[in-house]
This record gives structure tokens, C-alpha cells and sequence, in this order.
């Protein structure tokens, strides 16, 4: 039975960390992306989206019998792979569409020879960027080894993470991309899965420190979504911290009194409202007709 993606949806997602770095700049020494003006911390979608990726291969999203699919970008025995390559492993566009749920999510390109075919992705997100600003941090550390054999000095290591960041997505699933790319109601469920998840997971040396805190995923009717839900949200810093002074979710409160007056105010243009929360997160008013998503 078809159950292609019917309906627009709104998604918003916070998650912080603590004395990491969220996204490296590899053409500035790999420190994390600051706005020069605001401080804030900026993410690009393309790291939230090799994050779901990563946690797809993780957890055997590989095509075999009874999964959700394969997935189209991601290397072969740890190594980077050709799009002439990776080509191989489809025959039409329409394998292309149902093998890699990376696809059906956020769409993809064939440059192969008689397989030149490209679909834009049903769910997009913005720039991430932190509710708040941030403080960054310069690290000198020694390696493990010796610059040489027989060198008495080891060699040197230099990296830069921030002290504390929320940082916050805005995200869209289009339905009427969804229909190119045949995406289904299913495959939104391990996206939302693969977010969350996903981000707890985040594990390495240089990600340690990032937990999940809210998404909010919002339905609406045909033809109709409210955009920029996450401009509606700020900070009540508790105590007499600066913003810039936040070292843990328990330094603020998260004000969802705008969004939830939105929400009220186009209720009749929503048709579910569904909601995972970490428990030491604080809202000044809970989401308004929220169910769980129960991703935890």
C-alpha cells in the first residue's frame, strides 16, 4: 500500500554540548563556525544530515530484506567512493528512489552514463545556528608520538571547541517533493529516529558532549505551514549569568511562549503536534497539544 508523504510538516530540533565542537571550518584550522557579528554557533544542515546518515549505517540500514533501504551517500569498507562507483549499485530511477532512503529523505543526483537523473529533497533544513552566545576555546596538547625516531619531543596538537552551545534547526518536509521521490510516512519515522538518536551517538573525540534536548514535529492541512518556528524561541538565563555564560541546560529556561501563541493562533490549520523532551530541559510553558513521539 502507498503511503507517500501527504501533508507539509515543520520540524524543530535543539541539542546541546558541552566542551565540544560542533562543526568544524576546514578551511579555517577546523575551528567551530561563528557568526563574527551575533557569537552565535553556526551548523551547517550538511553535518545534521551525515549525522542521520552515520546513524542509519550504524544500525544495519544497508538494503537487506525487511530495512528501510540502503543509503546512497556513504563510503565502501571505510574508504571514499565515486559517484561512477556508487552508481553500480542502482539500475533506473526508480531503484535509485527506493533502495536509498537518503534519497527519498533529502534527494540526490546520478552523473552515470544513461542514469543522469535529479530529485530535490522532501525535508530541508536551514542553518543551524546556537540560541545564544557562545565562548570558544584554543587547546595546545602533545601527541602520542615523536616527531622522529630517537626524538626526545613528542609532537604538538592544537584544537578549538566552544565551552557550552543549544544549537537549534528549522526544518521543512516538502509534500510535493515527496512525491518525487515516493517518500513515506514510514521513512519520516527513522528520520525522527535518526535526529535523535543519532545525535546522542555522536560519540567521537571531537563530538563527545552532544545530547538531544527537544524536537517538535508539526503537521498541517494542505497548503498551508507557518515557517520560522524557531525564531519564536529565546533563553530566560537563570541566576545572574551573561548569555555568553551558559555552561548547562540547567543555566536557562527555554521560552516557548511565542511559539505556543502561534501555534494557538493557526490551530485550526494543524493537524497533529507530536513532541520527544529530554528531562532536564525546562519550558516556560509546555507545547501545547503535544503527544510523545517516544523516541527514547
Amino acid at each position: 500500500m502507498n503511503n507517500t508523504v501527504k501533508n507539509r510538516s515543520e520540524l524543530i530540533f535543539l541539542y546541546d554540548l558541552k566542551y565540544a565542537n560542533p562543526n568544524g571550518d576546514p578551511m579555517d584550522a577546523n575551528r567551530p563556525r561563528i557568526d563574527e557579528d551575533s557569537n552565535h554557533c553556526l551548523v551547517t544542515d550538511v553535518r545534521l544530515k551525515r549525522t542521520i546518515r552515520d546513524y542509519f549505517i550504524n544500525h544495519g540500514y544497508d538494503g537487506t530484506e525487511g530495512g528501510i533501504g540502503d543509503i546512497f551517500i556513504r563510503d565502501e569498507d571505510g574508504k571514499p567512493v565515486t559517484g561512477k562507483k556508487r552508481g553500480d549499485s542502482y539500475k533506473d530511477s526508480d531503484e535509485f528512489k527506493s533502495k536509498f532512503i537518503d534519497v527519498r529523505l533529502f534527494g540526490g543526483v546520478s552523473a552515470v552514463e544513461k542514469k543522469k537523473f535529479n530529485f530535490t529533497g522532501p525535508v530541508q533544513f536551514g542553518m543551524g545556528r546556537s540560541l545564544h552566545p557562545v565562548k570558544e576555546n584554543f587547546i595546545k596538547g602533545t601527541g602520542a608520538f615523536a616527531t622522529k625516531e630517537g626524538a626526545e619531543q613528542r609532537t604538538f596538537r592544537e584544537e578549538y571547541n566552544i565551552t557550552y552551545g543549544l544549537i537549534g534547526f528549522h526544518g521543512i518536509i516538502n509534500e510535493n517533493a515527496a512525491k518525487h521521490t515516493d517518500l513515506q510516512e514510514k521513512d519520516i519515522a527513522v528520520l525522527l529516529e535518526g535526529i535523535w538518536k543519532g545525535t546522542k551517538d555522536l560519540i567521537s573525540r571531537s563530538k563527545k558532549g552532544h545530547m538531544p534536548r527537544l524536537l517538535i514535529k508539526i503537521d498541517y492541512q494542505p497548503g498551508f505551514y507557518i515557517g520560522d518556528l524557531l525564531e519564536l524561541l529565546s533563553l530566560d538565563i537563570k541566576g545572574e549569568k551573561e548569555a555568553n555564560q551558559i555552561e548547562d541546560v540547567s543555566d536557562f529556561i527555554v521560552n516557548t511562549t511565542a511559539l505556543n501563541s502561534m501555534l494557538n493562533k493557526h490551530a485550526d490549520k494543524i493537524i497533529s503536534i507530536s513532541i520527544e523532551k529530554d528531562g532536564r530541559l525546562d519550558l516556560s510553558e509546555p507545547i501545547i497539544n503535544a503527544n510523545l513521539l517516544n523516541l527514547t
